[in-house]
């Protein structure tokens, strides 16, 4: 496999997974037994508590490639209550650590949003510990012989979507100078190569329009004609668009029909997610190097110009996108997928919460 091949596998925006919480330890029927106390009484302690599932956003991870493999994650059982009113142990917690920029759905929808480093969710929650005797006596019943059940934890399944978190993102047909573009502006490498799809997954690079100050500027698979429906690289493209604050629309100006390419992107765009069209947006043309010497570019809605190969116009246009990032808000308006995780039947009926 080469590399380029290798790093395409690597880099995982979509994973199914199933979360089980422990169940919480049943309470115990017990009465104390010991030398010169005949009349120890109940002493039957509560069930520890089942552990928990929780998702840690993590600022470090850029991939759901670790849950490619592992797709089933429980939490451990508490266990059930000990003589002389001793309680169980609690079951140990699960923490899966996820991308920031992971967008979690259960049966019922969005269950929640990563959006910051560091943000816990618990996604499912330990069963409590049943009741051991000892917690029914009464002044009637100075030996009682019951005791309660532990609760089930919760079970999910979960659709993890990681949409990446940019600042900025280049759309563009395929082979409009967008990996050329990123590499120029940033300190990015990424594939660049005389032909369509060269990107498959989205690139990253940091720009730095002053000393002191950055931003993300991302570099998505080309966008076709009917990529909303899943055409080409349409749902890998898509889903990361939504997360970017301003959208750098790149047309290439060798192409036959500059303005019909920029309808074909705003359509998608459209389609896919109507709020990406109302987002801050500038409209670039690419490979002027290559326009004939004399004649005069094309005129349209872009006010900028640009060359790659010769830097022309870059510096200005990263000072154009800091300017428009000053103002741009965050984006909150996502397309929610188009299937959500099935229920999970409950195993236990809980109406049998007592035993004796």
């Amino acid at each position: 496999m080469s590399y380029e091949g290798a790093a395409i596998e690597m880099f995982v925006d979509r994973a199914k997974i199933f979360v089980a919480a422990g169940n919480g330890g049943d309470g115990r029927v017990s009465f104390l037994r010991e030398a010169y106390r005949p009349l120890g009484g109940p002493d039957g302690g509560d069930g520890g508590d089942g552990g928990s599932v929780y998702l840690l956003a993590d600022p470090q991870l850029h991939t759901l490639m670790d849950l490619r493999h592992q797709v089933e994650f429980r939490a451990e059982h508490g266990e059930m209550g000990g003589r002389k009113k001793c309680t169980g142990k609690n079951g140990k917690d699960i923490e899966l650590k996820l991308p920031v920029g992971t967008r979690v759905y259960s049966e019922e929808g969005l269950f929640a949003d990563l959006s910051e480093g560091g943000q816990r969710v618990c996604v499912a929650e330990g069963g409590r510990g049943g009741k051991g005797n000892y917690n029914f006596v009464t002044a009637r019943n100075q030996a009682p012989r019951k005791a309660t059940l532990g609760k089930e934890g919760i079970e999910r399944n979960l659709l993890l979507e990681l949409r990446l978190m940019a600042d900025v993102g280049l759309v563009g047909l395929p082979n409009a100078g967008k990996s050329t573009l990123l590499s120029i502006m940033t300190a990015a490498r990424p594939k660049i190569a005389p032909y369509p799809f060269t990107t498959l997954s989205p690139n990253l690079g940091i720009v730095r329009p002053t000393e002191y100050s950055s931003f993300v500027l991302a570099d998505l698979p080309g966008l076709i004609e009917g990529a909303s429906a899943g055409k080409g690289l349409g749902f890998d493209f898509l889903r990361h668009v939504e997360r970017t604050r301003v959208l750098l629309f790149l047309l290439d100006c060798t192409s036959a029909d500059i303005t019909a390419d920029l309808k074909v992107l705003k359509a998608e765009l459209k389609r896919w997610n109507p709020d990406l069209l109302k987002r801050p947006a500038l409209i670039v043309l690419s490979k002027t190097d290559l326009h004939p010497d004399g004649t005069p570019l094309p005129k349209g809605p872009w006010k900028h110009t640009i060359s790659s190969a010769t830097n022309t116009g870059i510096e200005e246009l990263i000072q154009k996108l800091w300017k428009l990032l000053e103002s741009a808000p965050v984006p909150t308006v996502f397309r929610e997928p188009d299937e959500l995780p099935s229920n999970v039947p409950v195993r236990r009926d809980e109406s049998e919460d007592e035993w004796d």
